[in-house]
This record gives C-alpha cells, sequence and structure tokens, in this order.
C-alpha cells in the first residue's frame, strides 16, 4: 500500500490551463502523467464528487444535483451537506473495512457530513436568530475543528463564496492538510480547492482574471508540493478536475416560462412574490446549466414541455423516457430535465418586475433560493446589495460535457501509476484509480 494519496478535488480546471501559468500542475503532469476526464451530466460539483466517491453515475448515487426537492414537505434544501443523500459505497467506505491502520480525511467537500471517513472538516456557519451567522466547520473528530481555530483561526467563510470570494478559502483548506499531514499522515487525502471557480463565473473561463487565478492556485500548490515533499516524500497527488466552465452570453428563465403558461402560482407576501408550492402545477428547480423541474401530473408535465420547447438558449427538453439518454431516470429527478446550450445557464427567477423580487434575491442566501445563484459574486456597494442582473454572469458549467472545451483534466504525480496520457476517463473512474494507488482492490 502507497502511504499517502492526495487527491485534489478543483473544480474550473481544464486541459489547456496546464502550462506556463501553472508550473507546479505542469511538472506534476510531465513527471507522473495527464490525461481529459470527462464529467458525467450534471457536471456540478455535489455530482461529481458523488461521482468520483462512488464510481456510480447521479442516475444511480442519486445526487442529481447540487440541491433536493422533498416532495412531501415541497420545499427546496440546497447544499443539504449530510452524506445520507449518497447512495453506492464510497471509498470510504472500503477503506473502513481495510486494515485499521488504514485513515482518510476530507477537506469541505459537499454532502460529507456523517461520513465514514476518519477525518472530516467541512463548512457549518451557525445562523443566529437576529440574522448574522457564526463562522464555523462541521468537523469529525468533534473537536477537531476547534484545534485548528487554536491552529489557524476560523475558516475564511466570507471568501469561500459570494462576492468577497478568493484565493484565502483554499490557503487555509492547504494549511489545514498541512497540518493535519505532520500531526497523523492519514493515508488518503480528499480536498476540495474552489478557488478556480470565481473568477471563472464572473468574468469568464478566459478572462485575464482567470489566469490570475491559476497562477494564485498554483502557487499555493508549490507551497503545499514542497512541504509533502518534506514530510511524506512518498505521497502520489491526483488532481481530479470536477468540470470545465464554458464562456456565457445569457441566461434563461424556466420560472417565468411556466409561470406564463400558468403553471407556477406566486403569493404575495408583504409586497413580494414567493412561489406558492402548494398551488404550482410546476416549477424549476435551476442549477447551472441545467434544470429538474417537478411537475404534478401528466397533464402538467405535457404542458410545461410546451412552454419551455423552443425557447433560446435551451439545448433540449427531456420529460418521462427522454430522460434516459440523461441517466437522469433516479426518484429524486424532475419529471422534466432541461440542458441549457453551453453559452446560457438557467435563472431561477419568476418575479416579472424586479420591484416584487424577494428580499433574500438580493442577498447572498444559498439556502431560500430555488437554485444556484451566481449573481450572489456581484455584490453592488453602492445598493449593498446583489444586482439582479443574470448579464453579469460570465462563465457557467453543468451541461453533458460533450465539446472539447467542456472537458475537465486528470493529473497523477507519478508515472506508471494508474493514469495513461492517452487514455480518456470519466469522474466514476476516481475511485478505482484512488483504491488502485492505495492497494486496495
Amino acid at each position: 500500500m502507497s502511504k499517502n494519496v492526495i487527491l485534489l478535488q478543483m473544480p474550473g480546471l481544464r486541459p489547456q490551463d496546464i502550462g506556463t501559468d501553472t508550473p507546479t500542475l505542469s511538472a506534476w503532469a510531465n513527471t507522473g502523467a495527464m490525461a481529459s476526464l470527462t464529467p458525467t451530466f450534471p457536471c456540478v460539483t455535489s455530482c461529481v464528487q458523488a461521482s468520483m466517491w462512488t464510481g456510480l453515475k447521479p442516475g444511480d448515487h442519486g445526487v442529481i444535483a447540487n440541491g433536493f426537492f422533498d416532495r412531501d414537505k415541497r420545499e427546496v434544501a440546497f447544499w443539504v451537506a449530510r452524506n445520507n443523500v449518497v447512495q453506492g459505497e464510497q471509498i470510504w467506505d472500503i477503506l473502513a473495512g481495510q486494515d485499521p491502520q488504514v485513515s482518510a480525511a476530507v477537506w469541505h467537500a459537499q454532502n460529507i457530513k456523517d461520513a465514514a471517513a476518519d477525518i472530516i472538516v467541512t463548512p457549518a456557519p451557525i445562523h443566529e436568530p437576529d440574522g448574522s451567522t457564526k463562522l464555523w466547520c462541521y468537523s469529525k473528530p468533534e473537536g477537531l475543528y476547534q484545534e485548528l481555530i487554536n491552529e489557524l483561526g476560523h475558516f475564511p467563510l466570507q471568501h469561500y463564496w459570494g462576492p468577497m470570494a478568493g484565493i484565502q478559502s483554499s490557503q487555509w483548506i492547504l494549511s489545514a492538510a498541512r497540518w493535519l499531514i505532520q500531526k497523523q499522515q492519514p493515508n488518503f487525502h480528499c480536498i476540495y480547492i474552489p478557488h478556480l471557480d470565481y473568477a471563472a463565473q464572473k468574468f469568464g473561463p478566459n478572462s485575464t482574471q482567470a489566469t490570475e487565478a491559476l497562477q494564485a492556485i498554483d502557487h499555493e500548490l508549490a507551497l503545499f508540493g514542497e512541504f509533502i515533499k518534506s514530510e511524506c516524500n512518498e505521497a502520489i497527488v491526483v488532481v481530479a478536475s470536477e468540470y470545465a466552465l464554458t464562456e456565457v452570453t445569457g441566461a434563461v428563465f424556466p420560472n417565468r416560462l411556466l409561470r406564463e403558461a400558468g403553471l407556477l402560482a406566486v403569493k404575495d407576501v408583504e409586497g413580494a412574490e414567493l412561489i406558492d408550492m402548494e398551488d404550482s402545477d410546476a416549477f424549476a428547480m435551476v442549477d447551472h446549466q441545467f434544470a429538474q423541474v417537478y411537475c404534478e401530473n401528466d397533464g402538467a408535465t405535457k404542458r410545461a414541455v410546451d412552454a419551455l420547447s423552443g425557447i433560446g438558449g435551451l439545448d433540449g427538453v427531456y420529460a418521462g423516457d427522454d430522460r434516459k439518454a440523461l441517466g437522469m431516470e433516479h426518484d429524486r429527478c424532475g419529471e422534466i430535465v432541461l440542458v441549457a446550450q453551453p453559452d446560457h445557464w438557467f435563472a431561477y427567477y419568476w418575479w416579472l418586475d424586479d420591484a416584487k423580487a424577494p428580499p433574500f434575491a438580493r442577498t447572498v442566501d444559498i439556502h431560500q433560493k430555488p437554485g444556484y445563484d451566481p449573481c450572489e459574486l456581484f455584490f453592488d456597494p453602492a445598493t449593498k446589495s446583489i444586482p439582479l442582473d443574470a448579464s453579469l454572469v460570465k462563465g457557467s458549467h453543468g451541461a453533458p460535457a460533450v465539446n472539447t472545451d467542456q472537458q475537465a483534466v486528470l493529473i497523477c504525480s507519478q508515472p506508471n501509476a494508474g493514469v495513461e496520457s492517452m487514455v480518456r476517463y470519466l469522474d466514476t473512474d476516481i475511485k478505482r484509480i484512488v483504491l488502485g494507488l492505495l492497494g486496495v482492490h
């Protein structure tokens, strides 16, 4: 068994990014191997991470978006965090059944709370009754995060997502992993490094800002690489990109279309319009470049298909058996799955007049919105709010990775270690690769 395997899950890293701007990643690729990695649809963080851990596709492991719709409660929940939503045997489940000396650590992954990994740290801010947020992280064992606070200070949640998102969050995660390696040296590290996501969504994946983000994170990886070389020289680093972002020029608003078709109902609450889930026959839970549309009955499904078909920016409307083409037949899936064209994305808005938008629409609020909202990256200091302008977003992902510019990348720092440069891999291959490097078959 290899003493240490370190899996770096890096959203937004593309094959064409590996070059002069990324000397550390390039060195790992040149010493070991670099290959194309195709994420299975939906190409978003929660889905791809679960695919890497289980070796299963989203239609099998059940993580069909970054959020879920509870049909009984008529509620949407994004970023639920609990590991029990992932169906299928995960890497740490297998390692837990091996030699008790084999240990696994997971840093800041999605849907990881209560997983079988020995060590887990992931954001878990505490929302106070007065509306304030207390910085905190879930940790296993329970007192681990307090030890990290004593060493590194609180995880900088404000730099993890939203208008202040930046390199500080990735720096903290890598620093925490270094601290743990010095203290315990787990056999397997799974480390989520979010930094490349921010600039690519705000300015586009080919922007100057995206290049600067590449240079910044490669510098941090250089420090991390030097550290592991001194502390655990036999460590193998595997870099697996979760997805590639594409340039986008506009958004599609499926909930507005459903509302105009009489399928989505709204209710007035103190002058703001909210979705009336009880009276709505259909609504869309949107997530980057795809959406799950939940319909009350077959008649509503047919009407929704009619309302949504032929819309500009839409690549496909998949209902009923047509969802098989996307692998979206899990019970958690909507009756309809929408896919945007690579140059568009889906916005959750349902109001037709911005004056009637709910208050949370103009705030960083990842829990009340029935969909992912990249506009949270664009805080307006003048209004002290989030602008309701979907045209600001310049990069997105999530659609099936069928084009070259939608391909992600896989790097292994050691040659002849289970990754071959001429092979095209899927995210579902990562579990097999990691277990092979750990000597578990």
